[in-house]
């Protein structure tokens, strides 16, 4: 067979769409004689405040306009708000101060009658432009430092779903619902969970969702927290749980409290996950090969008194006095 020639005008024309491609590209995707707006490249997934002092105007110049608009006392919400003190900072500028220093310079925005493309407006904005634009203030401290790989934020939650600057209803946090009316929003399955006969007493009152779940993200999994000694954040409130014992019941410090119990509510005694006792023990105590826990003892008739391990096993959590957790 003989070699095929390719012909060089159809190589040519497949060519340059791809060299016209890289060109806008390495110019930065923006055509000639564009110029971008300072503050307002929804490209980035990062802020970069801009630091020219001359690009931003002041928030009494946005009040001439925002006073009453887009809603009535829109600005009297803002001077109320905790995001006022920043109009007193003198040590770091007008980029950190005030309207501008979540929505960018507004010189712009102001010279061009109040277009709103020449200053950044959070709504239609991508969840990650948000937080970045948040976290640029609030990425310090504990509460914060896993913000960026959240799984809200992971979830296209942003920062402005559960809180508002404006018109937040909880003057706490700036939440726009209290909890857990906030949380329901979107966890369904946990809301009908604290409905079970058998719950944490969120929907009462006596326990928030926060309290058990950092919201802005952490290192374990479902954004748990944990207690300052680093064990489950279940022994902030079992304390008499906890230990250390002399002789630990091992799913207690390898599984966590998870392993027998259900964390949110359910249908037994003690949220337990299964009815009968015994069925929840022998899950691990049987004699199969898969288990390194002890079976129970061939004189345990499992049909009538040892179906309930704990009426012996008292100690279950847990003891410093017996192998077998009789005390």
């Amino acid at each position: 067979m003989g070699v095929q020639r390719r012909n060089p005008g159809i190589v040519l024309l497949v060519g340059l769409p791809l060299l016209l491609v890289a060109a806008v590209v390495a110019l930065g995707g923006q055509p000639r004689g564009h110029t971008p707006v300072p503050g307002n490249n929804r490209d980035q997934k990062g802020y970069t405040r801009p630091t020219d002092p001359s690009l931003y105007v002041g928030s009494e110049t946005c009040k001439t306009c925002h006073a009453d608009m887009p809603s009535k006392d829109f600005f009297q919400h803002f001077e109320d708000s905790p995001h006022f003190v920043t109009t007193l900072d003198t040590k770091k500028g007008p980029a950190w101060q005030g309207c501008e220093g979540c929505h960018g310079p507004g010189k712009a925005h102001v010279d061009g009658g109040g277009d709103k493309t020449k200053i950044f407006t959070f709504k239609g904005a991508s969840a990650q432009e948000i937080s970045a634009r948040c976290l640029d203030c609030h990425a310090g401290g504990v509460q914060h430092m896993n913000a960026i790989n959240s799984v809200h934020l992971k979830n296209d939650v942003s920062c402005i779903s559960c809180h508002s600057p404006h018109h937040a209803k909880e003057s706490e946090f700036l939440l726009v619902k209290p909890q857990p009316e906030l949380c329901f929003t979107c966890h369904l399955q946990q809301k009908a969970q604290f409905d079970m006969p058998f719950h944490h007493r969120v929907n009462e009152g006596l326990v928030q969702c926060s309290d058990c779940h950092n919201v802005h993200g952490t290192v374990g999994p479902k954004q748990v927290r944990t207690s300052s000694t680093q064990d489950a954040i279940c022994f902030k409130c079992h304390t008499d749980k906890q230990g250390p014992f002399v002789f630990e019941h091992q799913p207690v410090k390898t599984d966590g409290c998870q392993s027998c119990h259900l964390t949110h509510g359910g249908p037994n005694p003690h949220m337990l996950k299964l009815s009968n006792v015994n069925l929840l023990c022998l899950q691990c105590h049987t004699t199969s090969s898969f288990s390194g826990a002890p079976g129970a003892p061939s004189f345990h008739n499992q049909a009538s008194f040892f179906q309930s391990c704990v009426l012996c096993h008292n100690a279950i959590h847990g003891s410093n006095f017996d192998a077998t957790f009789f005390k």
